[in-house]
């Protein structure tokens, strides 16, 4: 039997507002496969048997396995579009900074998002296309980061005399840096325990960046 076939895709405007539960639920379990096989292992018929629904069903949202990671690029944009905003609403560069480190520690399972975010940045040197999509996601959030940067009042204060990119650029280095250090911990932290250390993290790298070097001397 075809899947293919059968089982034609609907146009995006209708699986927009068809169902949005499954089709979050379609997202979710292909999260977990793809970080747990990787993007080249996971099938569309594991991801039918983690999500518990047909094959036939995941087609009718989903062409194929580049079209789950496209919807999935969509939501990180939707995603971090609203914690940008979020950290545009906090009094201090600090407070932004602490918003924007800490907006993934209640994930239900963290190492599965690292895991699959690694997973995506190697699929990315392979394949054009997801290249494209995580370029467009990263793209979204360097130029958020660089503009909360630039109006706040500490970036006068800005260690060597670092533009607002260059800052976001070590701050984005960073982040990628935990998410690392996520994927290759060997026993999960709770919830608690990674939002204290994003946010330690956090205050360090604030005061190794914007705090003025004669503070930094005598601190």
């Amino acid at each position: 039997m075809n899947v293919h076939s059968s089982s034609q895709p609907m146009p995006q405007s209708q699986i927009e507002s068809s169902n949005p539960d499954r089709r979050s639920q379609i997202l979710h379990a292909a999260l977990v496969c793809f970080a747990k096989r990787g993007f080249h292992q996971a099938s569309m018929h594991d991801i039918s048997a983690e999500a518990g629904i047909s094959v036939g069903l995941i087609y009718r949202y989903f062409e194929n396995k580049e079209a789950v990671i496209s919807a999935m690029a969509d939501r990180h944009k939707k995603e971090i579009s609203e914690m940008l905003e979020r950290a545009r609403q906090a009094p201090t560069l600090l407070e932004s900074l602490e918003i924007l480190f800490t907006a993934h520690c209640c994930e239900d399972a963290p190492q599965v998002v690292s895991a699959f975010v690694v997973d995506l940045y190697a699929e990315a040197s392979r394949n054009p296309r997801v290249a494209d999509l995580v370029r467009d996601v990263l793209q979204t959030a360097m130029d958020g980061v660089t503009e909360l940067i630039t109006r706040a009042p500490e970036a006068k204060n800005a260690t060597h005399g670092l533009s607002p990119i260059e800052l976001a650029e070590l701050i984005f280095a960073v982040a990628r840096g935990m998410l690392m250090f996520d994927v290759l911990r060997p026993h999960q932290m709770t919830a608690a325990e990674r939002r204290e250390r994003q946010l330690e993290v956090t205050r360090r790298l604030w005061r190794l960046l914007f705090k003025p070097e004669a503070e930094l001397t005598y601190a």
